[in-house]
């Protein structure tokens, strides 16, 4: 199990800021979770910590991008996105504005917090913003990747981080681009595309698969918005069927938009990883993965399922 994702955000800020003066970070009394604190410490006269005011949060960073900052906000996905939800559709991608939000905590591996903690309509939130660009990195790698990216990035950008540790499984020397996706297995008899912290299931999946003779392709599916046409309808192609895998909602996620492209371009069989339209619980990561569905064991028979419908 590798690091969180959100630790892998604090770290990767300190590297940015040294080389982009203009980035300042803006936080709502969560900096020891979100891990921006760790940019408080590298640089302090660039950090402000508006308090438990999430609105405000994004009404200040939208100002301080309208005055040519790059600003990178933090808090909970539930708070950033749900709380804060008319701030940023009116404050940040009506104008076009050049800020980074960056939710930790969000998905049900958010764990003993529970259901009002953990965030599963966030990504179904933000995709369907006009201008808004929405990122699920799958590890610590990919999201040093997508920070560096976002760091350069002139717009509006939502990235879901996560609290618990993950697998590592983004190969060295990635580079993340917005609208591309990452193929990570190749397979014929189905395609799991995931994102987040089920990636490393997905592969475990595909792996526990091949030792029953089923050989399939797992595609990291991290640029949720843009999305990946050309990979997905390529997929359904070459596969004739489709298994998506995200810890959301099944309504407005990954296998909304991925379901969206199958329609218009490629209709094969699909399943819907995910939370099926239900709130979550408090318990471990592991537990509550398990509980909803959301494991590789999980993933692995929703394949076979879909395998048959062929």
């Amino acid at each position: 199990m590798g690091k969180a994702t959100r630790e892998a955000y604090g770290a990767t800020l300190v590297k940015v800021g040294a080389t982009h003066p203009d980035i300042v970070v803006l936080d709502a009394d969560l900096s020891k979770s979100t891990k921006t604190n760790e940019f408080q410490k590298a640089y302090p006269d660039r950090f402000f910590d508006v308090g438990i005011a999430e609105q405000n949060l994004i009404s200040v960073g939208a100002g301080l991008a309208a005055a040519g900052k790059k600003p990178f906000v933090s808090s909970f996905a539930m708070f950033a996105t749900g709380r804060a939800f008319e701030q940023v559709r009116n404050a940040v991608c009506y104008p076009k504005l050049n800020v980074k939000i960056c939710a930790t905590h969000a998905g049900i591996t958010v764990g003993e917090d529970g259901a009002t903690h953990q965030s599963l309509e966030d990504i179904a939130c933000m995709r369907v913003l006009p201008n808004m660009t929405v990122v699920v990195p799958a590890d610590a790698k990919e999201t040093e990747a997508v920070i560096t990216w976002a760091a350069d990035y002139v717009g509006p950008a939502y990235v879901r981080l996560g609290r618990a540790g993950v697998d590592d499984t983004t190969p060295d020397g990635y580079v993340f681009t917005p609208g591309k996706s990452l193929q990570l297995r190749d397979g014929k008899d189905a395609t799991i595309i995931a994102c987040g912290a089920l990636v490393g299931s997905a592969i475990e999946a595909a792996e526990i698969l091949a030792k029953e003779g089923i050989d399939v392709r797992v595609i990291n599916m991290a640029s949720i918005k843009p999305i990946d046409k050309v990979a997905i309808a390529q997929a359904a192609k070459d596969t004739g069927a489709i298994v998506t895998a995200e810890e959301h909602n099944v309504i407005g996620g990954l296998g909304a938009a991925v379901a969206e492209v199958v329609t218009e371009t490629t209709p094969v069989p699909m399943e819907r990883i995910g939370t099926q339209d239900t709130f979550g619980e408090s318990g471990t990561p592991k537990e509550l993965l398990a509980k909803y569905g959301l494991s590789a064991e999980a993933i692995g028979q929703a394949v076979k399922k879909v395998i048959a419908r062929k």
